[in-house]
């Protein structure tokens, strides 16, 4: 359930509706509330909201609304051309980091509820000859909106400005890595309780419906099915993998029963990887940078080389880690689910493998990755990831 509702988060986090709306939401309360606190005469006596009359509110409120909207469309615009330029020059991976940047989705949000809220308030004012309102309080909270959206729309540009900057995505991307690593591979994972082995009978197989990334397996579910069940589970797809139809997602013994789509409930599929349970996707996104930044058309290598530099420092937490055992064993003792991590080679592969191939031309980067897999030779501590790193360093080609 926790990990449905990660997902559910990551996916509101990733839109550019659910705050921007959430925040219309509000807009469409305040513009409810704010004039019957005039009805109510709850603040005559403030000597600072709005003393005009109602041709003087509808006009600052018209003028506040048709400005708003128009800076508006021209931020969207903006927002538009900074995803096309960071899909062309970083990777379409990226997109996500830019889309879950909680500052262009409050700026969208807050000009658009500014706009709404001064529509809304604008019905409300009456100047007719059998009857007179204006909201002085509500005239006066719109200009306050007015106000910050000024400062927001400066905070916009400086935001836009720096959020294209190389070293900026290198850096964020670089700390949502850092966050992966603590996530997955804590310091206390990797003991199993109990015996390990799997059962030596042919297992059920559990085969997909669904195609496509799988983005996540709820580990304590499956846990609490088999220990109900009395059985012993093997995920046969990691987080990360592409899965076609009737392809095995678990392996169960003695016999799956009718328990189907409790278990098939499990797993989260989705059109694209996320770094939710899948560390090698996190490693991928810097190394993709590097690799376009290495391609003929660009031909950048001290971004590659930032690069470097981000992986290997997101490495160095990962070097000091206990590998995750396979075997998940209940409270008793008894072996219930078998998940086969990532192999250190692959993880190591994924961090540095593709720069090494797109660096073949290029000596600086090629001595950069040599230096850098050096360091991490220095203090990696688990045996099967410092057999990988040295095959990835035998990989180099000689200087």
């Amino acid at each position: 359930m926790i990990l449905r509702l990660q997902w559910v988060a990551e996916r509101l986090r990733t839109s550019y509706w659910f705050l921007p709306g959430f925040l219309a939401v509000i807009a469409m309360g305040l513009a409810w509330a704010m004039p019957r606190l005039d009805e109510a005469n709850a603040v005559r006596e403030l000597g600072w909201t709005y003393a005009g009359g109602p041709d003087g509110a509808r006009g600052v409120l018209s003028a506040i609304a048709s400005s708003v909207i128009g800076v508006a469309g021209t931020t969207f615009s903006i927002t538009i051309a900074v995803l096309s330029l960071a899909s062309g020059q970083f990777g379409p991976r990226l997109l996500r980091g830019f889309m879950r940047d909680a500052g262009n989705q409050i700026v969208l949000g807050s000009f658009t509820a500014t706009y709404l809220y001064c529509l809304l308030v604008l019905r409300t004012i009456r100047g007719t000859e059998r009857a007179t309102f204006v909201p002085h309080l509500s005239v006066t909270f719109g200009v306050v909106l007015a106000t910050l959206s000024v400062g927001l729309l400066i905070y916009f540009v400086h935001h836009v400005a720096a959020s294209i900057q190389v070293s900026h995505i290198i850096d964020e991307v670089g700390r949502e890595t850092d966050a992966t690593v603590e996530r997955l591979f804590p310091k206390e994972i990797g003991e199993p309780k109990g015996g390990a082995a799997a059962p030596d009978a042919e297992p059920e197989g559990l085969s997909s419906r669904h195609i496509g990334y799988v983005e996540s397996v709820d580990g304590e579910t499956l846990m609490a099915l088999a220990k109900a069940q009395e059985l012993v589970v093997r995920i046969e797809v990691r987080p990360g993998e592409y899965v076609l139809p009737e392809a095995r997602l678990l392996s169960v013994w003695p016999a799956l029963g009718d328990h189907t789509h409790a278990f098939e409930a499990a797993f989260v599929f989705g059109r694209q990887r996320t770094t939710i349970q899948d560390a090698e996707f996190a490693f991928l996104q810097l190394a993709e940078v590097a690799v376009r930044a290495l391609s003929p058309g660009i031909n950048d290598p001290f971004t590659a080389i930032q690069c470097l530099d981000r992986i290997t420092a997101s490495m160095c937490l990962l070097v000091q880690r206990r590998w995750p055992s396979p075997y998940r064993s209940d409270e008793a003792g008894v072996l219930r689910v078998i998940a086969e991590p990532i192999t250190p080679g692959q993880m190591v592969r994924a961090a540095y493998g593709l720069i090494r191939m797109a660096a073949h031309d290029s000596p600086p980067v090629l001595e950069k990755l040599r230096l850098c897999l050096d360091v991490l030779l220095d203090r990696v501590e688990n045996g099967p990831l410092r057999e990988a790193i040295l095959e990835e360093r035998e990989r180099l080609p000689k200087p």
